[in-house]
């Protein structure tokens, strides 16, 4: 079945009644600045995105019907992720895809009586509004992050007692204690924190 074709920049939200006649095919470019990730992760550039999403229905019963909705997609964009020594910019490109599973959030609301199987852990839920499909790649990237980012790996990082790039420019501190060196730490580690809140 090939499905309906949605191919646009604006937000793609689904719903079980645009699934019940046949798959939904997209083909989406999420802009730079639409989606809020991290203090510490920037996209660059647009997101481009396509994928199918099917409507599954699952039978609980004589009379209940539960809409599940699988979404499956692939992602491919470039960011910026903070170095975790220096916090300078990393250009890094992420790439992924997925095949999830999503049902309505009311379908186990009464879990109490339900047992939850092994494939159901891997089971996420949508309102009743519908699914989001930029809130389900928000949560893909995260996900697809490096445990941890180096601009390069003998990075010097920054000082700890004035803050400066020991990659760009040498510092004069020493271990000998200097009454406004507290004060020249807790500056720096201001102005870190400016930076990363204005990204």
């Amino acid at each position: 079945m090939a499905g309906r074709e949605y191919n646009q920049s604006s937000p793609v939200h689904i719903t079980p009644l645009q699934l019940e006649r046949e798959p939904l095919l997209f083909s989406e470019s999420i802009p730079a600045g639409t989606l809020d990730y991290a203090p510490d992760i920037a996209q660059v550039g647009p997101l481009p995105v396509s994928g199918r999403a099917d409507l599954l229905v699952e039978n609980r019963g004589h009379r209940e019907q539960v809409a599940d909705i699988r979404l499956r997609a692939a992602y491919r964009g470039q960011f910026e992720l903070l170095c975790a020594r220096c916090v300078e910019p990393v250009p890094t490109p992420l790439a992924g895809d997925f095949d999830l599973i999503f049902r309505p959030q009311s379908a186990d609301a009464d879990s109490r009586e339900r047992a939850i199987t092994l494939d159901e852990t891997e089971i996420g839920y949508y309102e009743e509004s519908g699914l989001s499909l930029e809130d389900v790649v928000r949560e893909q990237v995260l996900l697809s992050l490096p445990a941890r980012t180096l601009c390069k790996e003998d990075c010097k990082g920054l000082c700890p007692r004035c803050g400066k790039n020991l990659n760009l420019e040498a510092c004069d501190c020493n271990a000998a204690s200097d009454p406004g060196l507290k004060a020249t730490r807790w500056n720096a580690l201001a102005d870190l924190a400016r930076t990363i809140e204005s990204r």
